[in-house]
């Protein structure tokens, strides 16, 4: 395996900073530095833009993003076990990493990074997703980020690019599709990772949109959206009904049926829905 800068390989480094994958924070360490260097490039041009990473481990990725030029990467990392490792890095590339221990969840990027700004990441597997709509339903649009890579389990990098009548199209297709443009870019087999997990991986690329597709509320349509696929077996007369008795008749005044399931209703139409409902 070639290697991409001076540093050991990442085995090495796990090896000797006596590092093991936490099932509690959800890590499977991707070790391939080719892999973690394809997945950087994904991300686009990165010369001239700051990188937010979440959950970088032993550092694959966060070695791919610097060697494909980042400005600047913030690095946020839970496990303390990891910091000696990423310092590492760090000394490697003197004033171009920066890494905070503690929850992405309550980080502010803007605090730590100057747009332009990507974010990429092979996310912790349990807080992925929150993640992810988060970055996808502040109150104002544009958001910080031009761009989002971020690996999931497959199955969850399936529904983000889902389209209306398939089983996998629900809330988290609706609200990536709804302000940016969403493609899987990439997939990896579980053998890519220590511990190799029993799913299948995807890389998913999500470039923000300068506007949305359709106005809308932002938190009116992920309560409804969020409410109408909660019980997507129902009809959205009785599955929305906890957003108001009035409800079938927000339906018809969006060209709705009431009669219809979730599945079969557009982005288009759920923003209507949302405008609907705003306005009662």
């Amino acid at each position: 395996m070639a290697q991409i800068d001076g540093l050991p390989p990442l085995s090495d480094v796990i090896r000797d900073h006596e590092l093991s994958a936490k099932k509690s924070l959800g890590q499977n360490f991707l070790l391939d530095l080719n892999l973690t260097a394809k997945i950087a490039r994904q991300a686009g041009d990165l010369t001239g833009c700051d990188v937010l990473e979440v959950g970088p481990g032993p550092g694959g990725l966060t070695r791919g993003l610097l060697a494909e030029g980042a400005r600047r990467v913030l690095a946020v990392e839970k496990d303390p076990r990891c910091l000696p490792a990423l310092a590492e890095i760090s000394a490697a590339y003197p004033g171009q990493l920066h890494v905070i221990e503690g929850d992405a969840l309550e980080i502010n990027p803007l605090e730590h990074l100057t747009p332009p700004i990507r974010v990429a990441a092979n996310l912790p597997y349990n807080v992925g997703t929150e993640l992810l709509v988060r970055w996808l339903t502040p109150k104002d649009w544009p958001p910080f980020w031009q761009s989002l890579t971020l690996m999931f389990q497959r199955e969850v990098a399936e529904r983000i690019v889902a389209a209306p009548g398939s089983k996998k199209y629900g809330r988290l297709a609706l609200l990536a599709q709804w302000r940016a443009d969403a493609r899987i870019v990439m997939e990896l087999p579980p053998e890519a990772f220590v511990p190799a997990p029993k799913v299948h991986s995807a890389v998913v690329h999500l470039t923000a949109l300068e506007k949305p597709r359709f106005e809308a509320d932002a938190a009116v349509l992920s309560r409804v959206v969020g409410a109408a696929f909660n019980q997507r077996r129902k009809m959205l007369r009785a599955a929305l009904k906890v957003m108001g008795p009035e409800i079938e008749d927000h339906l018809r005044a969006a060209g709705i049926p009431p009669t219809e399931r979730a599945e079969q209703v557009s982005l288009e139409a759920f923003c209507a829905l949302a405008r609907e409902i705003a306005r009662s």
